[in-house]
């Protein structure tokens, strides 16, 4: 038997039309890839003359890495889109998709991963030469970020190989149940952990106050932050219970307003009662560190009348505040001495009456 080619067509048509659709696929995918080629490179162009008018150089990584996975995850896109309206064999089809469905997560996977590291490195990076705890904690961050993606990526997968993703989870059952209530309280320390690492309402070595606690923070862990308390004691505090206390931070203050108050005696002359603001004024104005604000009287107690003294401290160091504070008693102390000012002290006055 001598058969032609022509005859060899002529007997399976079949054949034809299945050689006619892989020629007209290969010809668009071949077009789609110069054209996408082409279409990268002068957006990317432009791109990068805007990222270089920027002073940080995140947005120059990014548009790297868009420009290393566009023609990738693109071009499969394209592929998976071509194979779907391109009538062909259902078996060549199916598997084509799988496939393409596959390579498209993959890639995508590898793209997230990618911008990942790069966005960590960034802000990590600030805290190079200031913070080597937090550019640590930022730096752990990754590793979780790459599983959750490549997690993520695995599920759509097996999803999309045509297995039920939801009959898998339910059979986890009371199982799954029981890990994520025991599992609960770690989680709310971990997202407070993240919502304090991004936040940032205090760092390392920042005075803090949280209800009656008072210390310097020494590290803040994934579950737990650890405070050197004033009195010495080191204290254990979870990250969900300083999310949800009301915290002062003495660190950013830039002055601390001080009041106090003192009393001085009733039978002090009316004419010296009204020097006293001036006299704590002129004692105060030579320290250094302070500001004065305002010295008035306040009220007449049970054995004195008091004045209230208002100033700033301009620092946020606990041991310099302390110190200025030390040094305005003593003023005001020698102040009033030099104008023979007494101060009053709890008294008690008894009028005996004599019945004749």
């Amino acid at each position: 038997m001598n058969l032609s080619l022509d005859t060899l067509f002529n007997i399976s048509p079949n054949i034809q039309g299945l050689l006619r659709d892989i020629l007209i696929v290969i010809s668009i995918l071949i077009f789609s890839y110069f054209i996408l080629k082409i279409a990268k490179n002068l957006l990317f162009r432009q791109l990068r003359k805007i990222t270089k008018r920027t002073d940080t150089d995140l947005d120059d990584q990014i548009i790297e890495i868009f420009n290393k996975h566009v023609v990738p995850i693109g071009y499969f896109i394209i592929c998976y889109l071509t194979f779907k309206e391109i009538q062909i064999n259902e078996t060549i089809l199916g598997l084509a998709q799988t496939f393409l469905g596959i390579a498209i997560t993959f890639c995508t996977s590898i793209f997230l991963v990618d911008l990942a590291r790069v966005i960590i490195a960034f802000y990590s990076k600030k805290y190079h030469y200031s913070n080597s705890i937090i550019e640590r904690n930022i730096n752990a961050l990754f590793p979780a970020i790459r599983v959750l993606i490549w997690t993520l990526a695995i599920i759509f997968v097996i999803s999309n190989l045509g297995f039920d993703i939801g009959a898998i989870v339910a059979g986890l059952g009371i199982g799954g149940v029981a890990i994520a209530l025991a599992s609960q309280g770690i989680l709310q320390d971990l997202f407070s952990y993240f919502a304090i690492l991004f936040d940032r309402p205090f760092e390392i070595s920042d005075l803090v106050s949280i209800d009656e606690f008072t210390g310097y923070v020494e590290h803040i862990g994934i579950k737990t932050t650890r405070i050197k308390a004033l009195t010495g004691e080191q204290l254990i505090l979870a990250n969900t219970d300083l999310t949800n206390s009301r915290l002062r931070n003495f660190k950013r203050m830039k002055s601390r307003q001080v009041r106090t108050e003192i009393g001085v005696i009733y039978e002090t002359e009316d004419n010296q009662l009204a020097k006293i603001p001036e006299i704590i004024e002129t004692a105060l104005k030579p320290i250094e560190n302070i500001t004065f604000d305002i010295a008035y009287l306040i009220r007449f107690g049970d054995f004195s009348i008091d004045y209230e003294i208002i100033y700033f401290v301009h620092s946020n160091e606990l041991k310099i505040y302390r110190k200025t504070q030390h040094q305005v008693n003593l003023a005001i102390k020698y102040a009033f001495t030099k104008a023979k000012l007494k101060f009053a002290y709890p008294t008690q006055l008894h009028y005996i009456q004599k019945n004749n």
